[in-house]
C-alpha cells in the first residue's frame, strides 16, 4: 500500500515553542494559536505579561520594548509577508483587544504591540507603505493608524541574543549559528526536543547547515578573548597543546614575540649566575 503523505510542517508551532523556551521563567506567558473567534481564526503567537517582575533574559533585536500584550504573525522561508498578512494581523488585534477588555471599555492602545517576523526581507511589502529602519533587520511599518514592528530573521546581527530568530532564517550559516548559540543558553530537555524537531524538519526539506556548534564556540571565543584579563586568558589556554597555540604562526613571528618580551622585561635577558666551585 502507498504510504500516507506526511502532514505539513508545523513551522508556526515550532516558532512558538522556541519563544516559549526563551520566555521560560520570565514575567511573560507565551500562548500558541490562540482561538480568536468561533470560526477558529488562529493568531500565530501572543506574548502576554502574566505577572509583575523584571525581564532578565536578553531578547532578540526588535523585541526589547515589549508591551503587556504582544501579537505576532510569523512567515517562514516558504511564505511571503504581504499586505494581506498585515491586514490579518490588524484584524486579529481588533478581535483580541475586544476579547481581553471589559465590556464597553477597551484596554488602551499602548498596552498592545504588533509584530511581524519573517525569514526574508519582504520586498513587495516594503514598496507599498512607509518603512522606517530601526537597526539591522528591524523595521517599523505603518499600516493605517497602526505601527507594526517587522523583524527580518535573515538580516539580524549574528549574535547569541538573536539565535531564536536565526533558526528561522533562510541562511544555512545563520541557522547553524542559531543552533549552536541556542544550545549554549538553553540546556533543558524540552529545548533539546524542540531543536530536534526543527532539525528533523530541516533535514526532510534537504536544508543543510554550514555553521556547526563548534563553529559557534570558536566564533564566540574569538569575540570574548579581548575582553578577558591576562589571568583569564592564561587560564583559558590551560590544557591546549603548545602546537595548537602556535598553529598559524611563522618561526619569525615566534622569535619576534620573544624579542619584544625581552625588550619589555630586561630581567628576562639576564642569564642565571653559575656558582663557582672552590
Amino acid at each position: 500500500m502507498p504510504s500516507e503523505p506526511e502532514p505539513p510542517v508545523g513551522w508556526h508551532r515550532i516558532f512558538g515553542r522556541l519563544l516559549m523556551e526563551v520566555f521560560e521563567n520570565s514575567p511573560y506567558l507565551v500562548e500558541l494559536e490562540r482561538d480568536l473567534s468561533e470560526q477558529q481564526q488562529f493568531l500565530d503567537v501572543i506574548i502576554i505579561r502574566s505577572r509583575p517582575g523584571h525581564l532578565t533574559v536578553q531578547l532578540p533585536d526588535g523585541m526589547a520594548d515589549l508591551k503587556p500584550h504582544n501579537l505576532i504573525t510569523f512567515k517562514s522561508r516558504h511564505e511571503s509577508l504581504d499586505p494581506w498578512a498585515m491586514k490579518e494581523l490588524v484584524g486579529h488585534y481588533v478581535a483580541y483587544r475586544k476579547l481581553v477588555s471589559k465590556r464597553n471599555q477597551l484596554l488602551p492602545e499602548d498596552q498592545f504591540r504588533l509584530y511581524a517576523v519573517c525569514s526574508r526581507f519582504p520586498q513587495h511589502l516594503s514598496k507599498a507603505v512607509p518603512w522606517k529602519k530601526q537597526q539591522e533587520g528591524v523595521y517599523d511599518y505603518v499600516w493605517g493608524t497602526d505601527e507594526i514592528r517587522v523583524i527580518v530573521a535573515g538580516e539580524l546581527a549574528q549574535e547569541p541574543r538573536n539565535a531564536p530568530l536565526h533558526l528561522f532564517s533562510a541562511s544555512s550559516e545563520l541557522v547553524g549559528f542559531g543552533f549552536g548559540a541556542f544550545q549554549q543558553d538553553h540546556q533543558s530537555q524540552t529545548s533539546r526536543r524542540v531543536l530536534a524537531l526543527l532539525q528533523s524538519t530541516l533535514n526532510k526539506e534537504g536544508f543543510t547547515m554550514s555553521f556547526t556548534k563548534q563553529d559557534f564556540e570558536r566564533e564566540y571565543f574569538k569575540a570574548m578573548w579581548p575582553m578577558l584579563s591576562p589571568e583569564e586568558q592564561k587560564e583559558s589556554l590551560e590544557g591546549v597543546p603548545l602546537a595548537t597555540r602556535l598553529a598559524g604562526l611563522t618561526e619569525e613571528e615566534v622569535q619576534q614575540y620573544f624579542r619584544n618580551r625581552d625588550a619589555d622585561n630586561p630581567a628576562a635577558k639576564r642569564k642565571p649566575k653559575v656558582k663557582k666551585r672552590g
